[in-house]
């Protein structure tokens, strides 16, 4: 018989394995010592039809050989697996499912308890032994050793509808850091897996222990401890009390955006015919800016004006306050951003991404406009996309060619038929963008009073969504709204006709010089 048999029943031992240990090693052990016996003994298979049930036999041999080698029936507990193993049940001992209830509560318990009920009842030690192993006073040894007993009593098998059920969230930061996401991964890769991301669904609205993680996740207490022990050293959650953990991010899930279908439009009606007026007296006047408008229609260039227009409003009328950032473990300033949204319900918000390049020309900055209705994403630049469009901008041409390559591999530059290179961003400089400004300033000053008292009272309920623990993030969301309610004000415009739908697969994006040389 063809050992690829036994190969393509691993994952199978280990999950077999897993059921049986009560640590991450012992499952390790107890799957090698199977597969080992599995190859020694399958030249004496005759009849390959009944290999799971010979294989399974075997496993049961040795996990009792295992069994006794730990201590009376020690290191053997149940972790129910979502897919059932065939032909196995048939190999248990008779008292085998008696056991399994006991095992699962154990394995619900956190390292504390379930080290000392293994070493008392397992193997058989005495308190006095048990407090010289694990350098703990006896009398410490003796109270964990109640508690264990009084916590079994609660039924750890009668998990939570939760248990078993993978959270699904997209990760992501804001901030800023050294990252390309290829060669040089962004932090949220190292939290991405499925029980990370259920322990920080579970400990976001309040915090959550081992036990109570062990018994919402539906997996033994020691998965959870390995996985805590990450997320605290990765900065996602934070020990708020001994042994209680809660995420340390905001998690947007759909009652932020309930809230925002609830509040934002209702709340910016009295002033909202003003503030279209006002977009597009800006619109019309900054159309006679000498600007590179990269081929983009009115229409479509009104979008690019409103955000403008309100990020310059947020940095000159705004005085809501922005906590600044601590550095992270990897030294840099950025948070953890989870998002749980169905689609179902409308949050208001624009997100920016920004990436700024200092060059031989000056300082240019590519910035990106996000979650506009109708408008499609884009990524920000790289600096040397940056600095390749500005090249020719600037030249018609660029000596960098690999940058230009992959620029137009992405989309910033289109390589036309006869050869010239056209860049698909629009582009102002800093004299234009200071006219820009001075345009902005003069129709919407007249309205910022009212329309910040509207944002203070929309956040005010906004801010009460956040866990409280998470102020600072809280306080850097609502300053979002500042510009977010936007969002808002397009949102009602395509909804009335006041304004076209923007075209197809076209973006907000634009570069601006902000340093001459």
């Amino acid at each position: 018989m063809k050992y690829t048999k036994i190969e393509s029943c691993i994952e199978k031992v280990y999950g077999y394995a897993v059921k049986r240990t009560y640590s991450r090693e012992e499952a390790d052990e107890l799957a090698q010592e199977i597969l080992f016996t599995a190859v020694r003994e399958l030249p004496g298979l005759r009849d390959e039809s009944r290999f799971e049930p010979w294989l399974w036999g075997i496993a049961n041999n040795v996990s009792k050989s295992f069994r006794r080698k730990l201590g009376k029936q020690r290191a053997m507990y149940s972790y129910d697996a979502l897919e059932a193993l065939p032909y196995e049940d048939a190999y248990f001992d008779e008292q085998e499912e008696l056991y399994d209830s006991l095992r699962m509560k154990i394995a619900m318990l956190s390292s504390i308890y379930r080290e000392i009920i293994v070493l008392y009842y397992y193997d058989g030690l005495p308190t006095k032994m048990i407090s010289e192993k694990l350098n703990i006073p006896e009398g410490t040894v003796r109270w964990r050793l109640t508690e264990a007993r009084r916590k079994l009593k609660k039924e750890y098998t009668e998990m939570k509808e939760t248990a078993l059920r993978p959270v699904k969230m997209h990760l992501d930061i804001c901030g800023s850091g050294n990252y390309n996401g290829k060669t040089i991964p962004f932090p949220s890769v190292y939290i991405n897996d499925a029980l990370s991301q259920s322990i920080l669904y579970h400990c976001y609205e309040q915090p959550n222990s081992i036990e109570e993680l062990a018994k919402l996740c539906g997996v033994p207490a020691y998965y959870v401890e390995e996985r805590i022990a990450n997320l605290l050293q990765r900065d996602a959650v934070i020990e708020v009390s001994k042994s209680k953990y809660q995420t340390d991010f905001i998690i947007w899930s759909d009652k932020y955006g309930i809230y925002c279908e609830k509040n934002a439009e209702k709340e910016l009606m009295p002033i909202m015919d003003k503030l279209l007026e006002a977009l597009h007296n800006i619109a019309n006047d900054a159309a006679k800016i000498d600007f590179y408008p990269a081929e983009k229609t009115e229409s479509d260039l009104f979008y690019l004006y409103g955000a403008m227009a309100f990020t310059y409003a947020k940095e000159h009328y705004c005085k809501l306050p922005w906590p600044g950032m601590q550095k992270k473990y990897d030294g840099f300033k950025w948070r953890y951003v989870g998002n749980m949204e169905t689609g179902t319900h409308h949050r208001t918000k624009i997100g920016i991404q920004r990436n700024t390049s200092l060059g031989s020309r000056g300082g240019y900055s590519h910035m990106v406009y996000t979650a506009i209705t109708g408008m499609s994403f884009r990524q920000m630049m790289y600096n040397n996309y940056v600095n390749s469009c500005v090249d020719i901008l600037c030249d018609g041409t660029t000596c960098d060619v690999d940058s230009a390559a992959a620029a137009i591999q992405d989309g910033y530059i289109v390589k036309r038929q006869d050869g010239s290179l056209f860049v698909t961003t629009p582009f102002f400089t800093k004299m234009q963008k200071e006219a820009f400004d001075t345009i902005t300033d003069r129709y919407l000053a007249p309205l910022m009073p009212a329309y910040s008292e509207i944002v203070d009272r929309f956040i005010a309920g906004y801010k009460k969504l956040f866990p409280k623990h998470l102020s600072d993030d809280a306080d850097r969301a609502c300053q979002d709204m500042f510009l977010g309610l936007y969002e808002t004000v397009i949102h009602y415009a395509q909804r009335t006709g006041a304004i076209k739908m923007p075209s197809l697969n076209c973006y907000c994006d634009v570069l601006i010089q902000f340093k001459e040389n």
